[in-house]
């Protein structure tokens, strides 16, 4: 808006002066943007001795003087306007409420999953439970467990086997993990952990040829003539109770250990915390495993192993994923599975697994969990 103020004729030493009379003034508006003051005895504008002062709009709206633009009238329609069509609007009427029926969560499946949550093995000398994690879409635990390989009551072979990033490695593994490791043993009759490592760097090797991009971590437990080897590459851990005291028979491989992060870092590798753990990469969290091609450079199938002679206070092994670990301590494991395993009247190793199981879920674990138990004094 611009505004011209005008004086009546005067001498300039008079025209600001206290005493004189003030002058009515009319308003003259020439548009809604312009204002304009003058005497009502002069037809026009009086022109003063000083030079007319225009003042500009300034940016803020607070100075528009315009009226506001008129909102359009909204369209007639039965519910809007009155019966004669003359009379004010009336208000909308309130839609009906809709009631939507409650139904359960989609549950997506991944193409070529069998979509169980549960999977268990019952038996006198080994049991297994596999459960999905609250947040999986598919299991991607595997387990192995062969007695009385070749006829032989004495030599058998467990596996627990924890896939990431798809079912893949997991399953290869669980199929052909026992199969090469026996293999390697019997040509190797006189050093069983070279044979062992071998085994699993063969169906690493095998494995890689699919050209999948999952991994897995494994432990395993062969017996053979009263002897127990257990190996592990990965997470996955064994634990052995001896006379219900825990002993941890393998140590977890996670980019956190000192010797594999020296390892990871002199291979030109890098090791990042994300995610509440030290990755592999900033991705991975284990350092050792069967797949894994992308990060092959860095992830090795080298198993840990230990050499044991089964002893009469040796009472039974439990091999499990991470999923249980995560939550329970190794003693903690032995203490809640023991009474269900050594006592003769009420023993059920696979209620022992189930218990294991349910622990762990109980205090929060999302991970798939594997727990597989072992009664040794059956091959002693």
């Amino acid at each position: 808006m611009s505004c011209s103020v005008a004086i009546a004729a005067s001498s300039p030493a008079s025209t600001f002066s206290p005493s004189h009379h003030r002058l009515p003034l009319t308003c003259k508006t020439n548009s809604p943007e312009t204002l304009t003051l003058a005497s009502p005895s002069s037809p026009s504008p009086i022109k003063s001795p000083f030079k007319s002062s225009r003042f500009n709009r300034g940016p803020s709206v607070l100075f528009k003087s315009s009226p506001s633009p008129t909102p359009p009238s909204p369209s007639p329609s039965p519910n809007c306007s009155s019966a004669n069509g003359s009379g004010p609007p009336l208000k909308r009427k309130r839609p009906a409420r809709i009631d939507i029926p409650m139904m359960d969560a989609l549950n997506f499946v991944p193409i070529g999953s069998d979509g169980r949550k549960e999977v268990e093995m019952d038996g006198a000398r080994c049991s297994v439970y596999c459960k999905r994690g609250r947040k999986r879409l598919e299991m991607e635990d595997r387990f192995k467990a062969d007695l009385d390989v070749d006829g032989d009551p004495q030599l058998a072979f467990f596996g627990i086997f924890d896939g990431h990033g798809g079912t893949q490695a997991a399953e290869f593994a669980s199929k052909n993990m026992g199969k090469n490791i026996i293999s390697e043993v019997m040509r190797e009759e006189g050093d069983i952990e070279k044979a062992v490592a071998d085994g699993y760097a063969k169906t690493d090797s095998e494995f890689l040829k699919q050209e999948a991009l999952s991994g897995s971590c494994c432990v395993t437990a062969f017996v053979k003539k009263g002897d127990l080897v257990v190996s592990n590459a990965g997470d996955c851990r064994a634990v052995l109770s001896v006379s219900g005291a825990a002993e941890a028979l393998t140590s977890d491989h996670r980019p956190s250990r000192d010797d594999e992060r020296e390892r990871i870092e002199s291979l030109g590798g890098f090791v990042d915390f994300a995610r509440g753990l030290w990755r592999l990469q900033g991705t991975l969290a284990v350092s050792r495993g069967i797949g894994d091609s992308h990060l092959k450079q860095w992830v090795v199938p080298n198993p840990e192993t230990r050499i044991l002679t089964i002893k009469p206070e040796f009472e039974f092994l439990v091999l499990a994923s991470d999923g249980l670990w995560d939550k329970v301590s190794n003693q903690e494991a032995v203490d809640t599975a023991r009474p269900l395993c050594i006592d003769s009247q009420s023993s059920s190793l696979l209620s022992a697994c189930k218990k294991l199981a349910d622990l762990s879920a109980s205090r929060g674990s999302n991970d798939d969990i594997s727990v597989m138990i072992i009664q040794l004094k059956h091959f002693v």
